[in-house]
This record gives structure tokens, C-alpha cells and sequence, in this order.
């Protein structure tokens, strides 16, 4: 405390009052007694001088022999010498207005002048008292008796104030204890039990109780002080509640993510469709995390800017969709217009998909702004880019595997073709060669002929059905995707043409299986083929389009076109193209058209990637 404390001060008043009131009372009662100092001795001098006067008169008649008259003015000197008394004269006042100095002074008188001289001129040997000696010494006795009741009053009024010193002094440090008692219990013991029952609210977690402490002293301080540490407190205590409230709703969140992500990793990695493998598993994230939509974009060898293959909302179906019979992308315009956007509130937040080495695309997180994302959430996406980015590598492979697989059967199978089936039909066309040469004639002639003519046409067109199906199964990817391999075609034909042959491919990544792929690579080769050998065309279109869902490929050539009437005899390579597209669940048709030249249409839909492996087998 220091010493402008105003309960130091408070205290300090009020020790000051007691003490100032016990010095007053003190003094005041030294002075009292010192005021009524030798009154005791006053009324016993004043008492032996009333005796004394009656002494005197008794000795005045008493036997002339024994009072002598010097003997009686001895006694006279010693009435005289107690009437001067130290102690009698100090109890009489200095001030001559005073009652009692100037009774004191009239008793003197009265003594000197009527008393003393007639004691003295009484005769010593008279044994008979006058009548005016007597009254004279009543007289004198009744001065002293005044003068003895003055003194005696005025003793007894110095002992009442006394007393009523006393009883002031005792009241009024009563009143000073009791005022203490009070303003201690006020803004001491009131401010103390507030100040002890906040403590201990604040120990069972209640910040509501308030001191509300008025005045500027100590306590009052200490009381504003810990209702400003209450609010903190509550503040603080709230805010750390939320947070943690918060975190524990965040960590739910992750908690409920990673579940999702681990449950889903089996399914996006065992579907090979990875828009049906990421999509419901996305969509779920999003709702955990109050984000979305998210979009992923791949890179594609054949295109500048990333390609989209997943998106979790969308008004319209996506060019890349495969599957019209699934809607799980498409939601309401109204229910998109809500989504965080750029124009709605919206941030963006690009994540790469990579394996080390080869960065494989782009995730696009939409998140709004309002909200922010959190550390735990951006580390989930994290989690999640890397897994997208293993089960798009694993495809990858997967399907580079599958091309590999497909080809070495196709080899193998062309292989045991030309050394089986190829030298069998060769054989057979030297041996119906030597039975040319025979000189058969009769009436057999002519039916050994027709038999010949039947046999050489018949191996004629198995030959070339065989170098057909031996092309078809020697031709294989060695470019890593279709569009390359498209392109290396189209510059083959263009050099066999003179001209150059155009080409539009228009296909998201990932949408042809390899099967698929070997398939529409040798439709377009046999358009070609038949285009440059019969059209007599100066320009050929080759366009590799993908109409959701169908992919449509078109061989477009302005030459002389098709001939009237039925497909030419010993020509298989529209049976063969039919047979392709047969295979790939589609249709191939060839027609004329309106402007001049052929066209070649081929219109199929991609099959699921689950189908691969046993299309693969198959094929």
C-alpha cells in the first residue's frame, strides 16, 4: 500500500480520532484535577478555621489564669498563620471578580477588621462574652461556612465535568470503534467475501459473478480488477472452449476423411474407371470438409492446356462422360450457382498429381472464402493428390501392360498363322498350279476344270482373308497413345497419296481401351487403304471425334465414289471393318456423299474399363 492509500487513510483517520480523543480526555482531566488541586486541603483548613473561631471565642471567656494575654495572641498568630495556609490560598482563585476569592476576601475582612479586633479588646480577665463578640464570630463562621460550601460546590462541579469528560470521551470513541465496525464491515468484510466467492466461482469455471465494487480504495481496485479478470477469463475460457470444440470437430472430420480415403483407396484402385472410382469418394470429401466442387485435370501429350476428366459438379454432362445412364456429377443450375466459385466467393486451390519424376495432372479444390481451409484439411487433399496420383500411374502402367499383352498375343497368333495355315494355303496353290498343267481331256475336261477354277478361287480368297487377319494381327502401338499413332498414318497415306491427308482427333485422355485402340487404328488404316487404292480422291479427312458418349470416327475423301450396285466380288475389306466395329459394340456404314467422295463412319461407345481385361483375353 502506499501512503496515498485511501484505506491507509481511512485507518489513519480513524487511529487519529481515538488517539486525539483519549489525549482531549487526558488533558482535559489534568487540567480538571489540576483546577480543584488542594480544594480538599481548602475545606479542611477552612473547616479548622470555623473551629478555630469558636476556639477563640470559647478562650476570650475563659479563667483569666489561664488566658494570659500573651498566650492568647500566640493562638491568634496561629488562627492567622492557618488562615495563610499554602494550601488554603492556592485553592483560592487570582481573579478578583471570582465568587470565591472575593467571599475569601470578605471573610479576611471581616476577620481583620471586627473579628480579630474585638477578640483582642475583649479583656483578658472579662470571663463574660459580649453579645456583639458573638454575633461578630457568628458572622465570621458563617463567611467561613460559605466559603467553605463555594469551595465544596465548586469541587464537586470540577469532579462532574470531570465525569462528563469522561462520558464524552467514552462516547465518542465508542462511536469512532463503532463507525470502524462498520466501515470495515462495509468496504472490508463485504469486498472480501464478493472478492472470495469470485475466486472461488472462478475455480468451479463460473465467470458470471461480478464484484461490482464502488470507490476508489483497495478493495474497490482489487475488485475492478478481478471483474476485468472475470471477463477475460470467460473470454479467454469461451474462446479456448471453441477452439478446442473446433479442433475436435476438425479432428472428427479427419478422422471420418481418412476412413473415407482409406475405404476408397481399395475401390479407386481396384476400379479401373477412374471417374466412377472418384467421384463418390470426392463427393463425400467434400461434404466432410465443406468444400467442393473439385475438379481434375490430366495432361495430355496432345493438347497445350490440361484436360478434364473429373468433375464433382456440373450443370451439363461432361464432353468426356462415357456413360449417360450416370448422373452423379450433374447437380440443379440452382444448386451450382451456390457452390464457391470465383465469382462466388470462392478460392481455388491447385494441387499437383505426381509421381516423382512426371507430373500427371492438376487438382482444382474450390473452397469458400468465408470459411478459409484449414491446415488439417489441406493435408487430407494432399493425401488425396497422392493417391490420385498413384491410381492414375497404376492405370497408366496397367494399360501400357495390356497394350504390350495384346500385341505379343496378336504376334504370337500372326506367327503360328504364316507358319501354319499360310505355308498349308501355299501348298495347296502349287499343287492346284501342277493340276493346271496336266493335259486332262474327254468328257472329263470340262468338270476337272470348273473343279480347279473353284479351288483356285476359293484358295485365292482364303490367302487373302489370311494376309488380312496376318496385317491386322502384326499391327500393334509401338507410339504411346492413338492420336500419335493417327498422326503417323495419316503421314504414311499422305506420302502414298501425293496429297496430304488431314487429320482431327478430338479425344479426352484415357477414353479407348487398348483393344479399342488396335481396333480404330485398322478401320482408319482400311479407309485409307481403300481410299488412296479406289477413290482416285486429292483429299481425305481422317476425324477422331468423341460425341458423348460415343466416339465417332469418319474417313472423308473427294473421289469418284462408290460404284452402283452390291460391294465387288473378292473385295473383304468392308466385312472386315464391319467385323471390327462388330467388336467394338458399334457400327461401321459407307455411303456416298452429297458433295462427292466417300464416307467411312464409325460409331461406337467405350466400354468400361472393368471390361478391359477380359476384352483383352478375347480378342
Amino acid at each position: 500500500m502506499t501512503r496515498n492509500s485511501p484505506l491507509v487513510k481511512r485507518i489513519a483517520i480513524v487511529v487519529g480520532a481515538v488517539a486525539l480523543t483519549a489525549m482531549v480526555s487526558m488533558a482535559t482531566t489534568l487540567g480538571v484535577s489540576r483546577s480543584i488541586e488542594g480544594n480538599a486541603t481548602a475545606i479542611n483548613v477552612a473547616g479548622s478555621l470555623r473551629m478555630g473561631a469558636y476556639e477563640l471565642l470559647a478562650r476570650s471567656a475563659a479563667d483569666p489564669a489561664d488566658n494570659h494575654a500573651d498566650t492568647f495572641m500566640a493562638r491568634l498568630d496561629a488562627y492567622e498563620a492557618r488562615m495563610a495556609h499554602p494550601g488554603f490560598i492556592r485553592a483560592i482563585p487570582a481573579a478578583d471578580d471570582h465568587p470565591l476569592t472575593q467571599q475569601h476576601t470578605a471573610m479576611e475582612s471581616l476577620w481583620q477588621e471586627e473579628l480579630r479586633p474585638a477578640l483582642i479588646a475583649h479583656a483578658p480577665d472579662s470571663t463574660r462574652v459580649t453579645e456583639d463578640l458573638i454575633t461578630t464570630t457568628e458572622r465570621y463562621v458563617t463567611k467561613v461556612d460559605e466559603l467553605v460550601n463555594m469551595l465544596e460546590h465548586r469541587t464537586e462541579a470540577r469532579v462532574d465535568l470531570l465525569h462528563l469528560i469522561q462520558i464524552i470521551s467514552l462516547v465518542f470513541s465508542i462511536l469512532i470503534i463503532f463507525g470502524l465496525f462498520l466501515d470495515i464491515k462495509k468496504r472490508v468484510l463485504r469486498p472480501l467475501r464478493k472478492l472470495v466467492d469470485i475466486a472461488v466461482a472462478v475455480g468451479e469455471r463460473d465467470f458470471s459473478r461480478k464484484a461490482n465494487l464502488k470507490g476508489s480504495d483497495e478493495l474497490s481496485q482489487l475488485g475492478s480488477a478481478f471483474d476485468q479478470m472475470t471477463s477475460q477469463l470467460a473470454l479467454s475460457y469461451h474462446e479456448l472452449r471453441e477452439d478446442a470444440m473446433a479442433k475436435t470437430r476438425e479432428l472428427e472430420k479427419s478422422h471420418a476423411a481418412l476412413e473415407l480415403l482409406h475405404s476408397s483407396s481399395r475401390s479407386l484402385f481396384a476400379n479401373h474407371d477412374l471417374c466412377s472410382g472418384a467421384i463418390p469418394m470426392l463427393q463425400e470429401l467434400e461434404q466432410l470438409l465443406g468444400i467442393g466442387p473439385i475438379r481434375l485435370f490430366l495432361h495430355d501429350r496432345n493438347s497445350s492446356e490440361p484436360v478434364e476428366a473429373i468433375t464433382t459438379s456440373t450443370k451439363e454432362r461432361p464432353f468426356y462422360c462415357k456413360d449417360h445412364d450416370c448422373d452423379a456429377c450433374l447437380v440443379t443450375p440452382e444448386v451450382f450457382d451456390e457452390l464457391p466459385t470465383e465469382g462466388n466467393d470462392g478460392r481455388r486451390l491447385l494441387l499437383p498429381i505426381r509421381t516423382p519424376g512426371q507430373l500427371l495432372g492438376t487438382l482444382e479444390v474450390w473452397y469458400p472464402v468465408s470459411k478459409g481451409l484449414s491446415q488439417t484439411a489441406r493435408r487430407l487433399l494432399e493425401t488425396l493428390s497422392d493417391q490420385l496420383a498413384t491410381a492414375i500411374f497404376l492405370e497408366r502402367q496397367i494399360t501400357e501392360e495390356q497394350q504390350l499383352t495384346l500385341a505379343e498375343e496378336r504376334t504370337v497368333i500372326a506367327r503360328e498363322l504364316h507358319d501354319s495355315l499360310a505355308q498349308s494355303l501355299s501348298y495347296l496353290k502349287m499343287q492346284v498350279a501342277r493340276l493346271r498343267r496336266l493335259d486332262i481331256a474327254g468328257e472329263h475336261e470340262k468338270i476337272h476344270n470348273d473343279i480347279l477354277e473353284e479351288l483356285s478361287t476359293g484358295l485365292n480368297s482364303a490367302y487373302r482373308q489370311l494376309r488380312e487377319l496376318l496385317t491386322t494381327f502384326r499391327l500393334k502401338l509401338d507410339t504411346p497413345d492413338l492420336a500419335t499413332a493417327l498422326r503417323q498414318t495419316a503421314a504414311e497415306f499422305s506420302e502414298r497419296m501425293g496429297s496430304e491427308v488431314k487429320l482431327e482427333y478430338r479425344l479426352p485422355p484415357q477414353t479407348l481401351s487398348p483393344n479399342e485402340e488396335i481396333h480404330t487404328l485398322q478401320i482408319v488404316r482400311e479407309g485409307l487403304a481403300n481410299a488412296v487404292k479406289h477413290s482416285e480422291a486429292s483429299e481425305i479427312i481422317v476425324q477422331v471425334l468423341f460425341e458423348s458418349p460415343r466416339v465417332q470416327v469418319r474417313i472423308l475423301d473427294n473421289g469418284k465414289g462408290l460404284p452402283p450396285g452390291d460391294q465387288p466380288a473378292q473385295h473383304y475389306g468392308l466385312i472386315i471393318m464391319q467385323d471390327r466395329a462388330r467388336t467394338l459394340g458399334g457400327k461401321v456404314n459407307v455411303t456416298n456423299r452429297d458433295s462427292g467422295g466417300v464416307e467411312v463412319a464409325l460409331s461406337f461407345v467405350p466400354k468400361s474399363r472393368h471390361l478391359i481385361t477380359s476384352e483383352a483375353a478375347s480378342g
